[in-house]
C-alpha cells in the first residue's frame, strides 16, 4: 500500500535522514546495488541495527564493513553480523524490533508510540478536506492491501457502512492510489456521507484525519500501523493471515478480529493474489455482523 510520499524526516525528531533502497526499480540490479552500498559508505556509518532478514540486506551489511552491526539469527548470511539477537516469532514485530537493542523492554514497556511533528500545514489540508465536505463525525475504513486474500470483501464493508450511517456518522475510505478504484466501488453503493482520500494524502496527513474519527476499520495492512501512531482505536481484520505474525494493533483502544475455525489458516505469512484452494473461506466467513458488533464494542468504550 504506497500513500502520497511526502513524509520527511523532518516529522520525526527521532530520524535524521531517510534514505530510500528502490529494489524493484533503479536499485534492481546488482551494479546498481554496489553503487549504492559505495553512496552509504560515504556517510561513515559506525553502527548497524538490520531490522530486515533478506539476502539484499545482508549483502548491504557487509558491503559497508561497519564494525559494530546487530542482527536477528535467522538472517541471511547471518555471519556478517557481529551481535545476533534471537527471533522471536511469537512477540509483536515492534517488541522483536526493539531486542537488538537488548533486554531493556519488557512487559508493556515495548509498547512504544511514534512521536511526530505534524505541520500546521499538514493540518490545515485536513482541516480544509473536512470542512469543505461538511465532515464533522465520522469513521475512517480502510478496504485495501496488496495482497488479495488479506482483503475483506466489498460487499460485508458496504453492510459496516450501512450501520454506521445508520447511527448517523460519515464515513471516510482512506489508502494509496492503488485503493482508488476499489474505494470508488464501494463508495458507489452509497448515495452520501463516504468520502475518499485514498491517494490524496499523506502518510502524515492520514494520521492527522485518523486522530480526528472515532475509530478505524481496516484490514491487515499498513493502516493499522498508522492508527497507532494517531493512538485511535482501531479494529484490524485478518482474513488469510493471523494476529500471531505479531502486527496487530498494541494500544489499549484497539483490537483485532479473526475467524480461526479453519485448518487452512493462515496460509502464508503475506497473503496471496489470490486464495490458494479457492474458497476464500477465511474472509466469507467472517460475519460481517461480527464485526461490526466488536466495532461498536469499541466505539462506545472509547467515547
Amino acid at each position: 500500500m504506497f500513500y502520497v510520499f511526502r513524509t520527511q524526516s523532518r516529522y520525526s525528531p527521532a530520524v535524521n535522514d531517510v534514505i530510500v533502497l528502490d529494489k524493484k526499480g533503479k536499485h534492481k540490479s546488482i551494479f546498481s546495488l554496489i553503487k549504492f552500498i559505495i553512496e552509504l559508505k560515504r556517510k561513515n556509518f559506525n553502527i548497524i541495527y538490520s531490522l530486515h532478514r533478506s539476502l539484499r540486506t545482508s549483502l548491504i551489511v557487509l558491503g559497508l564493513s561497519v564494525e559494530e552491526t546487530y542482527g536477528f539469527d535467522n538472517s541471511s548470511l547471518k555471519f556478517v553480523y557481529k551481535n545476533s539477537v534471537h527471533y522471536k516469532p511469537s512477540e509483536h514485530e515492534v517488541k522483536r524490533n526493539l531486542s537488538l537493542l537488548g533486554d531493556g523492554y519488557n512487559a508493556d514497556s515495548w509498547r512504544i508510540f511514534p512521536v511526530l511533528n505534524i505541520s500546521s500545514e499538514s493540518k490545515a489540508i485536513v482541516s480544509d478536506y473536512l470542512a469543505e465536505n461538511k465532515i464533522t463525525k465520522f469513521i475512517c475504513i480502510a478496504p485495501g492491501s496488496v495482497w488479495a486474500t488479506k482483503r475483506y470483501p466489498v460487499e460485508y464493508f458496504n453492510q459496516i457502512i450501512g450501520y454506521f450511517h445508520s447511527i448517523k456518522y460519515q464515513v471516510v475510505l482512506i489508502g494509496g492510489t492503488e485503493d482508488v478504484e476499489l474505494c470508488t466501488a464501494i463508495k458507489k453503493n452509497h448515495e452520501k456521507n463516504v468520502f475518499i482520500t485514498a491517494g490524496n494524502f499523506s502518510f502524515i496527513e492520514t494520521i492527522e484525519l485518523l486522530k480526528q474519527s472515532s475509530i478505524l476499520i481496516c484490514n491487515d495492512s499498513a493502516p493499522t500501523h498508522l492508527s497507532m501512531c494517531a493512538d485511535i482505536p482501531v479494529l484490524t481484520i485478518y482474513c488469510s493471515t493471523i494476529p500471531g505474525f505479531g502486527f496487530y494493533p498494541y494500544n489499549t483502544k484497539s483490537d483485532y478480529i479473526s475467524y480461526d475455525e479453519l485448518k487452512c489458516k493462515p496460509c502464508g505469512i503475506h497473503g496471496f493474489h489470490s486464495c490458494p484452494i479457492e474458497t476464500f473461506d477465511c474472509a466469507k466467513l467472517l460475519d460481517p455482523q461480527r464485526v461490526i458488533e466488536k466495532a461498536v464494542k469499541l466505539f462506545n468504550e472509547n467515547l
